[in-house]
């Protein structure tokens, strides 16, 4: 192996910690624990505990309490994202000569990453940045699973199932959206508008308002123009992410028995299968269970690993 692919991998493994972390920090309604960015009321190192620095915290940011343990909570997640972005851009350097595009593209998202970190603080949870936030943490444990993976290898050389190819793409484009829904409700607190299932508040089709829920610039828990973001706005969110999840498992499956279709690639079947039905039985006991903190956060972490293992896929099925 490779120092850059070496490299590549280890971020793989740290971006795969920061982006629970993250969905942790935002799911316990610590997002905002530290009102100023980079640093936490203006502290580089460490957060306010003491009296004096509370006093120090609140003379400097008036009207924003300090709550150690929500800023602590925000401040690991810097550290370890901090982390992640020096290692991706040594990743980066080192691989430039073999993999000039994909490193290019790697650096250029964490850059944007680091900005949406900081707009997500500066412009209050707006739901748009949240939402690109975990889109762009997505993306980064994608790029990574490209350049980690070795170029040719002997899954390079199998012949793939009859079909598999597209339905792998199509697959992958799903679930890609389908991550962007579930983003967007997390982002808008959604996760909750039906607490029933399969049915969405004891109906099949819930009165929805699709307009105000979809419009995209606008403040955490308004309309755009200003009004308070309905209960019918929260259900067409939330309904149209267990929609994209039905596509997604359909597409998913159809993949799977694909692959189960040639014995080489049944591995792969094997591990799609427990990666989907993993992340189908948490996105079902969140809404039955009324989104425990831990299972809210596997739910996240089990997107990242789907999106991992279908890109795989995608990658191993095109030859590469």
């Amino acid at each position: 192996m490779t120092h850059a692919r070496a490299i590549a991998l280890l971020a793989l493994y740290v971006a795969l910690i920061v982006v629970p972390l993250g969905a942790y920090v935002r799911l316990s309604d610590a997002g905002l624990g530290c009102p100023d960015w980079p640093g936490c009321y203006g502290k580089l190192v460490g957060v306010p505990e003491h009296p004096d620095e509370h006093a120090q915290a609140q003379q400097a940011f008036p009207g924003k309490p300090v709550e150690s343990g929500k800023a602590w909570k925000e401040m690991v997640h810097r550290y370890v994202a901090g982390t992640l972005g020096l290692l991706v851009f040594a990743a980066c350097v080192l691989a430039w000569r073999r993999r000039a595009a994909v490193s290019t593209v790697l650096a250029a998202m964490i850059v944007f990453q680091i900005l949406l970190g900081m707009w997500t603080v500066t412009l209050l949870l707006k739901p748009v940045i949240v939402t690109a936030h975990l889109l762009g943490g997505m993306a980064i444990v994608a790029l990574l699973t490209l350049l980690a993976m070795p170029e040719h290898d002997a899954w390079s050389r199998r012949s793939a199932p009859r079909g598999a190819a597209r339905l792998a793409k199509l697959a992958l484009l799903l679930l890609v959206i389908q991550i962007g829904l579930g983003g967007w409700v997390s982002s808008n607190y959604a996760a909750l508008a039906c607490q029933d299932f399969p049915t969405c508040q004891g109906s099949w089709l819930p009165e929805m308002d699709l307009w105000h829920g979809y419009t995209v610039l606008r403040e955490l828990g308004y309309t755009g123009d200003g009004g308070l973001l309905p209960m019918a706005a929260l259900t067409a969110i939330h309904w149209t992410h267990r929609l994209g999840a039905l596509l997604v498992f359909l597409a998913v499956g159809a993949l799977i028995l694909r692959l189960r279709s040639a014995r080489e690639w049944q591995p792969w079947a094997f591990v799609l299968t427990v990666m989907l039905v993993l992340q189908v039985g948490l996105g079902i006991a969140n809404v039955l269970l009324s989104l425990p903190l831990p299972l809210a956060v596997a739910h996240n972490f089990g997107a990242a690993l789907l999106l991992l293992h279908v890109g795989a896929v995608n990658m191993r099925l095109s030859g590469r």
